[in-house]
């Protein structure tokens, strides 16, 4: 099921509104040896458009997009001298890209845009004692500076 955000955002203790706010609590992830039919399966059926990675452990090893799908399909497609033809099972540990960016919950929200513009990323992950509690998107960021908060 995917999380639906409220309309507002209601800021911390503190008075600034942080990650922790305008986060999705608990990410829907993907394991590591989910194969290529299931990233896609996932991808679509969730409407994300990438996902957290996770080991054997469930910590984060990257991320899975649909722009890594897509690169993985051209160069697929791609002459004789490409890397189509091997035969073994693709999964989200090879194709996902091997960077999660991550803030503490406590990051306010206009460093979460700073960061995001920095690292050129859509979304960054919120990690708390090394565990994934949550996903920032840019649009969560939009949300909640087109309302003034």
């Amino acid at each position: 099921m995917v999380e639906q955000h409220p309309s507002t955002t209601r800021p911390s203790a503190q008075g600034t509104v942080t990650a922790r706010d305008l986060m999705t609590p608990n990410p829907l992830s993907l394991p590591g040896s989910a194969t290529l039919p299931e990233v896609l399966t996932f991808l679509v059926d969730t409407g994300y458009s990438a996902a957290p990675v996770l080991d054997d452990s469930g910590q984060p090893i990257g991320v899975v997009s649909r722009t890594d799908v897509v690169v993985y399909e051209r160069a697929r497609s791609a002459p004789a001298d490409g890397p189509a033809g091997s035969g073994a099972v693709l999964r989200a540990a090879d194709l996902m890209t091997p960077l999660v960016f991550s803030v503490a919950p406590e990051t306010a929200a206009v460093e979460l845009a700073r960061e995001m513009v920095r690292l050129n990323v859509h979304r960054l992950f919120v990690r708390e004692g090394g565990a994934l509690i949550g996903v920032v998107s840019a649009l969560d960021l939009l949300r909640h500076f087109s309302t003034g908060d």
